[in-house]
């Protein structure tokens, strides 16, 4: 039975709200794990923990997803995150450390759940309505993004607010923080089971692509899967993109931080500038989803928002800098925009792309988990 059009609007809403919640919580707690857990490197450690469960995990998510659905999966990823943020007001090697793991496989199915469910949502909304698939992907990943992108200007907003009256690495600031964080992961968490199960039926998904269940369950087909996208050209040529992604997050969260903004505005001043970050991220992946048609319309996307990473890549090459007063810190902040306008488009167009090139093999994504980018194959 189908759905109605407002119906599927607001499972995209819904879903697109509940991912800003949990991810500005956890994303601020990521970016203070260096500062907050600085004992024997314990806050990198767990960071590093987490992200090589999470690529462990990944590989075999899909299977997860296929049993459980995308809505359970994404409703089961959430304690994970909650799990992690509760570790955090007791933070040690026996708290820290098994959340860590834990997360990564939740993360893993989370983001697993939300391509799977978003994919399918767009194409169930494009055929009721006879729209063309392309831009309809591109229109429903824009406003995820663009919502999304929002968790690092809100996140800082409410760091820096509770904590800016405080010592650094205050312990009843970073309590209080994280009692926040805790209650809004909780809130992003009720949110998603209000999403329908009616638009998302993986397992039809999975039948569609040609083999049967008791095939595509096994471990067996999940290694074939994966292979077979391997070889593909069209994979081939899309991975670079995928990784300069991920690359170029990472340098914004470690390297531009450290080196580009610390220097002239300091410390203090990395939470403005990931705001300004954060903010044309939102803006440009919202606007570079409604601008998305098709293949063509992707690559000059795409291109346009390589251009403007480049000119920021090219004035820190040439060594270009204002160091001092309002005009040096206009500038940091300008260079942070343009570097979160490219990742709103980039965001936003490859997960676009991918759905149109392999709408047949049901492939689905888990993307930009603090700068890696992992391709899943269900």
């Amino acid at each position: 039975m189908d759905l109605p059009k407002s119906h599927l609007m607001k499972d995209i809403h819904i879903l697109s709200l509940a991912f800003l919640l949990i991810f500005l919580a956890y994303g601020a707690a990521q970016n203070l794990q260096s500062t907050l857990n600085t004992e024997q490197d314990l806050g990198t450690t767990s960071l590093g923990i987490l992200y090589l469960s999470f690529t462990i995990f990944s590989v075999f998510a899909s299977l997860v997803v296929r049993n459980l659905g995308s809505k359970n999966s994404l409703i089961i990823g959430t304690t994970g995150y909650l799990l992690y943020l509760a570790a955090n007001l007791k933070p040690n090697w026996y708290t820290l450390v098994p959340s860590s793991l834990f997360l990564g496989f939740c993360a893993s199915i989370i983001w697993v759940g939300q391509g799977t469910y978003l994919t399918s949502t767009a194409r169930s909304h494009a055929k009721d309505n006879d729209l063309l698939e392309g831009a309809v992907i591109g229109d429903f990943n824009g406003e995820f993004w663009a919502v999304y992108a929002l968790h690092q200007f809100i996140g800082s907003l409410i760091s820096f607010a509770l904590l800016s009256g405080g010592k650094e690495g205050s312990t009843n600031g970073g309590t209080l923080l994280f009692v926040v964080f805790l209650c809004v992961v909780a809130f992003g968490a009720i949110l998603m089971c209000f999403l329908r199960k009616g638009i998302e039926n993986s397992k039809r998904e999975y039948e569609h692509s040609g083999s049967g269940a008791s095939e595509h369950s096994s471990l067996k087909s999940l290694c074939r899967s994966l292979t077979s996208a391997l070889s593909d050209v069209k994979m081939l040529l899309i991975i670079p993109l995928m990784a300069y992604s991920g690359l170029q997050k990472a340098f914004v969260w470690a390297e531009f931080t450290k080196y580009v903004v610390t220097p002239v505005i300091g410390v203090s001043g990395v939470g403005s500038s990931m705001a300004a970050y954060g903010a044309f991220d939102g803006i440009c992946s919202l606007a570079a989803g409604r601008l998305t048609s098709g293949l063509r319309s992707i690559t000059a996307i795409v291109s346009f928002g390589a251009f403007v990473q480049a000119v920021v890549l090219i004035l820190l090459l040439l060594d270009f800098s204002i160091t001092s007063g309002l005009l040096g810190t206009l500038y940091v902040h300008f260079l942070a925009a343009l570097l979160g306008i490219g990742d709103g488009v980039l965001m936003t167009q490859l997960n676009a792309l991918l759905g149109l090139l392999f709408k047949h093999d049901t492939l689905s994504m888990v993307s930009s988990q603090g700068g890696e980018d992992i391709i899943i194959l269900h």
